[in-house]
């Protein structure tokens, strides 16, 4: 019998797979810029197999790639008519996935996120992001999901109002926030108070995800465990953020050789910026000792990467048998049939 959210963090460490978004453009399958997940309905098959890579690479959860699958986004792109269909495909298609994983089961998440139209001045924005919530976490009932995961709120209050429409809808909720290099919700409150106000409020689980890698997200993690009693999620994206610079939306590249099309690095230009998977190793070893309980990887994240986290905290994927195994190879190997002509040529190769 599948478990739920609750009873697989009562007995471990859970990881969720996101990073679809930059995964599809690389792919081929979503423009960049816009950023609207039309694969759910132009290449399913794409987003299914996409969904299966990151399961079978440890993720316990099947997400529904709806992050910006919302009202506002369909209307700038001329295909509101549309909205409805895309989020019940995305979450049908996740469920089909779910149920091929060969040991347990996985999870389905309904995803709602950052509208972009959120103005704690304005109370009309307010009124029109419920709405827009409500009816996706309407339909992300209506097909069944196991829990909604809310992300990347970079205000308090949206992600306070994303948080009532999930609760009418008796949805256990995920929330975690995006924090930009002004360390602070553009609404002004601390992450970390943030998500002790979210937790009181019901969410079952509080964190953070997206905007900052690994160095610069850890210290808040850390803020926000001393400042919560129960699950806290930490999905940093894999890129070398910095304390100058702690968001990949504005990360310089020193050593590009070509001028770039766009302002920033970001999105388009940011690959000489990753984390490797052991820089991302060591962060997940760091953050299930200060109590991190739900583990992912956000925008850029590959399968591999997230295999790696799994596996550091504890996991064997299904696709372990495919991690790095240097034993047999021709020149870093150590398996004693390779010649050693070739082995000990190691270091000039």
């Amino acid at each position: 019998m599948k478990r739920t959210l609750e009873e697989r963090l009562q007995n471990g460490p859970v990881i969720c797979g996101e990073g679809y978004l930059f995964e599809l453009e690389r792919r081929g399958y979503l423009q960049a810029g816009s950023f609207v997940p039309e694969v759910a309905l132009d290449n399913p098959e794409a987003l299914k197999q996409t969904y299966r890579d990151y399961m079978l690479a440890g993720s316990d959860v099947v997400l529904a790639f709806t992050y910006n699958g919302y009202r506002e986004k369909m209307r700038i792109i001329g295909k509101e008519d549309l909205l409805e269909p895309l989020n019940r495909q995305a979450i049908r298609l996740a469920k089909e996935v779910a149920k091929e994983h060969p040991e347990e089961e996985a999870l389905v998440a309904g995803n709602i996120s950052n509208t972009n139209l959120f103005d704690p001045e304005d109370e009309e924005s307010k009124e029109q992001i419920r709405s827009m919530f409500a009816e996706m976490v309407k339909w992300s009932k209506e097909e069944g999901v196991d829990f909604i995961n809310g992300e990347t709120f970079y205000y308090y209050e949206e992600a306070k109002i994303a948080l009532e429409e999930i609760q009418k809808q008796d949805l256990q909720a995920v929330i975690t926030l995006g924090l930009m290099s002004e360390n602070i919700l553009r609404d002004g409150y601390t992450v970390e108070e943030a998500c002790r106000l979210l937790e009181e409020q019901g969410a079952l689980v509080v964190g953070m995800n997206c905007f900052r890698g690994p160095a610069t997200m850890q210290p808040y993690i850390e803020k926000i465990r001393q400042s919560v009693n129960g699950y806290v999620g930490a999905l940093p994206i894999p890129y070398r953020t910095t304390e100058e610079h702690p968001t990949f939306f504005n990360l310089p590249d020193g050593g590009c050789a070509c001028t770039l099309p766009t302002e920033t690095t970001f999105p388009t230009s940011l690959d000489p910026l990753y984390c490797n998977r052991y820089e991302l190793a060591e962060w997940a070893n760091k953050a299930k000792q200060v109590g991190v309980n739900y583990f992912g990887l956000c925008c850029g994240a590959s399968p591999s990467m997230l295999r790696e986290v799994a596996e550091t905290v504890g996991r064997t994927t299904v696709n372990s048998v495919y991690s790095p195994n240097m034993e047999k190879h021709f020149l870093f190997g150590t398996d004693e049939t390779l010649k050693d002509n070739n082995t000990a040529y190691r270091t000039k190769a």
